[in-house]
């Protein structure tokens, strides 16, 4: 079942008078509970595609739709709302807040929707627990390990229960043993728990996890192998 369509999906900048872009043309489908990996050489649009599908920019033409939702044709602030309930983001430093706890760094994408006090407990407890960090929920980021870091941005990527997680180089910044860790943690979401994940990476042992290779080359699609 197509969970993500993109037809001629094309994302242009300006910078000062020259039009530069990163994505092209770009026609995909993915399937919902896929897990699929994006390389490409630097500048490929790799990152230009992730931040499309979660909504952080928005197209300069084409069409975007994940589940239901035209995803291209949603304003600022409905993008903003339709991320918040739909998407997880996993990024490569972490970018976890250094004077909030654990816990804290986890619960706050929840802040923003309608819970209790008690639900929100209760799902940040939950993501903790998946991601086996449930006995450091009162550490602070300068307390723990790259990979207890990593660790914790996954659980506030997923606390929020998304259809879709999107990771930036979630192994870039780790040893090859925390990184399969990592990777080991993310295909038990995919297979477990039925997410839909695309993962940008230039790390060719982290493929293996995947059910799909995507390629990108100067904004377009040059293969894909399953």
């Amino acid at each position: 079942m197509t969970f993500i369509r993109c037809r001629q999906l094309t994302r242009t900048y300006m910078r000062g008078t020259e039009a530069i872009t990163p994505l092209q043309d770009l026609d995909l489908d993915i399937d919902r509970g896929q897990f699929v990996a994006l390389m490409g050489p630097s500048g490929s649009g790799k990152t230009t595609l992730l931040n499309l599908l979660a909504g952080i920019d928005t197209p300069t033409a084409g069409e975007l739709h994940v589940g239901d939702t035209a995803v291209h044709a949603l304003s600022r602030n409905k993008l903003a709302a339709w991320r918040g309930a739909h998407v997880g983001y996993i990024f490569q430093l972490y970018n976890l807040v250094p004077v909030l706890t654990a816990y804290e760094n986890v619960e706050l994408p929840l802040l923003l929707q309608p819970l209790s006090r008690r639900e929100r407990h209760d799902r940040v407890s939950q993501a903790l627990e998946a991601v086996d960090m449930a006995d450091r929920h009162g550490h602070y980021p300068r307390q723990l390990s790259g990979g207890q870091e990593q660790r914790v941005a996954i659980a506030r990527a997923i606390v929020t229960q998304p259809d879709l997680l999107l990771a930036d180089e979630p192994t870039g910044d780790l040893d090859r043993e925390t990184g399969t860790a990592i990777m080991d943690l993310l295909k038990r979401l995919n297979q477990d728990d039925g997410l839909t994940i695309v993962m940008v990476t230039h790390d060719p042992a982290t493929t293996d996890w995947a059910d799909t290779l995507l390629h990108l080359e100067k904004g377009k699609l040059l293969e894909a192998a399953t």
